[in-house]
């Protein structure tokens, strides 16, 4: 009984807490929630995480095409855009293997994804969704943008 005590301890310390990630320019986040049409050809790609303590305390990288897009914290969003017309994987690292989602992307249109934190064996694993237009809208306009590239793998 101590040691299941203890595991879920250690297990709620691993994600609980708050972890950050660096972000952009408050004007480059400003002009990603206009939401505005993408290039022509292109679609666009909101990948976002809900501000959530569950898991407050894990990074997790998010990839598009096999492209580090960055790390993630609770309370952000990244904004990516791709070719029209195609089908993209948009992925995120687990505690096993990575967890991925298939977007089929018209041009001219805005998709938006959500990475969520789940319970893992050892530590939380994330896995991903797509989410309607106007759920993604009202999530992503209440987080902050962030940095690309940050992957830690």
């Amino acid at each position: 009984m101590k040691k299941l005590l203890l595991a879920s301890v250690v297990a709620a310390s691993f994600l609980s807490g708050c972890a950050t990630v660096p972000t952009a320019s408050n004007e480059a986040e400003t002009t990603a929630k206009k939401f505005s049409a993408p290039a022509p050809n292109n679609a666009g790609i909101y990948v976002y995480r809900k501000d959530s303590i569950v898991g407050g305390a894990l990074k997790k990288d998010v990839w598009i095409n096999g492209e580090c897009i960055g790390e993630t914290a609770p309370g952000i969003f990244f904004y990516h855009e791709v070719a029209g017309g195609e089908e993209h994987k948009v992925s995120t690292e687990s505690e096993f293997s990575p967890n991925d989602l298939l977007v089929k992307a018209e041009a001219g249109k805005l998709y938006f994804v959500e990475q969520y934190i789940k319970m893992g064996a050892f530590v939380g694993g994330a896995g991903v969704e797509q989410a309607d237009e106007a759920t993604g809208k009202a999530e992503v306009s209440k987080l902050k943008l962030a940095e690309k590239g940050n992957c830690s793998i």
